[in-house]
């Protein structure tokens, strides 16, 4: 495989972070990212950017293989492909080290435990249950083997009595 860092699309852009990040080859899939220093648990680890694109164009876009489209709201799409921050590259884990905020219309990776020098960053992408299965293989001990959220269960009324 091609290393990330030799590709001028493929980096961390250091004006989105405050920590040491690097691309890598991951276990996961493709390339992630990783800690280049230790972050501690609830600081913001990176910004997810990207070209802002509305429904249509969404729609259109996920068509593809590999996409790097993260929702923003109800009509904007953040596309990662294009001038992407690096968080493009972070990849999902049913037991992550940071989670997706969005505040003030920015998307921000925050850590959600101390993250080790070396570590992967992974954030759960909590698919939604309704849009086609895709299979985790994320390898944690708590893996649903499905990168999609599990269909809420219907409240039980209780029995007339």
């Amino acid at each position: 495989m091609k290393d990330p860092a030799s590709d001028n699309r493929h980096k961390i852009d250091p004006r989105y972070t405050r920590f040491r990040l690097r691309l890598g080859y991951s276990r996961i899939h493709r390339w992630g990212v990783y800690a280049g220093e230790f972050i501690p648990k609830r600081r913001k680890v990176i910004e997810y950017t990207g070209q802002k694109i509305n429904r249509q164009e969404t729609k259109r876009r996920a068509e593809g293989d590999l996409n790097y489209l993260f929702t923003l709201d109800d009509y904007w799409t953040l596309d990662g492909a294009v001038d992407g921050s690096g968080a493009e590259f972070i990849n999902h884990s049913c037991e992550p080290n940071c989670r997706a905020m969005v505040f003030k219309g920015h998307i921000l990776y925050m850590a959600v435990r101390d993250i080790q020098p070396g570590e992967e960053l992974t954030v759960d992408y909590q698919f939604q249950p309704d849009v086609p299965k895709v299979r985790c293989i994320c390898g944690s001990h708590r893996c649903r083997g499905t990168i999609n959220l599990a269909p809420k269960k219907k409240a039980r009324r209780p029995a007339p009595g």
